[in-house]
């Protein structure tokens, strides 16, 4: 019984187009990071002097002493165990970031180019007008039931 929900579950359209999603996604995520190290970055690099962002960090603990390699290597000195912030990390992955947040954008836009309008459906009557029409049936079965007190707003017959 499980099995057979899942199964059910697993074959709705919605589930197998959240899947395709996520696969072009993570390949698209590769294209996106692609980009960015490779070609953005070593630009803004060369426009602030050549600086190397995937290589920026600030060392926090002491570099143990059987350490022989360069302080400026991050992997390097990652591998050793020292503890580092790095900062040009993050600032890929912002850049990253705001890359595909700007192309899903881009993407976005063009999708609801592409869709047709959808017409607004016909709206129904007012609240007001609802209970004008409560108010009017009311008053008609009220006139039914006592045909001396349809002219009464307080719905007593008049005394004559």
């Amino acid at each position: 019984m499980l099995l057979n929900e899942f199964k059910a579950f697993i074959a709705r359209g919605n589930v197998m187009d959240l899947a395709v999603g996520v696969i072009i996604g993570a390949a698209f995520g590769r294209i996106v990071t692609a980009l960015t190290e490779d070609v953005l970055m070593p630009a803004i690099g060369l426009v602030t002097g050549g600086i190397d962002f995937s290589n920026r960090f600030l060392i926090l603990s002491r570099v143990p002493e059987s350490y022989a390699g360069s302080l400026h290597d991050y992997a390097a000195l990652k591998r050793a165990g020292v503890t580092m912030i790095g900062y040009g990390s993050l600032l890929t992955a912002a850049v990253n970031f705001l890359i595909m947040a700007f192309v899903v954008f881009l993407l976005v836009k063009f999708a609801h180019r592409l869709m047709p309008e959808k017409k607004a459906a016909p709206s129904g009557p007012s609240e007001v007008e609802l209970l004008a029409e409560i108010r009017d049936q009311l008053v008609r079965a009220n006139a039914r039931a006592e045909p001396g007190a349809a002219g009464r707003p307080d719905g007593e017959a008049s005394k004559s």
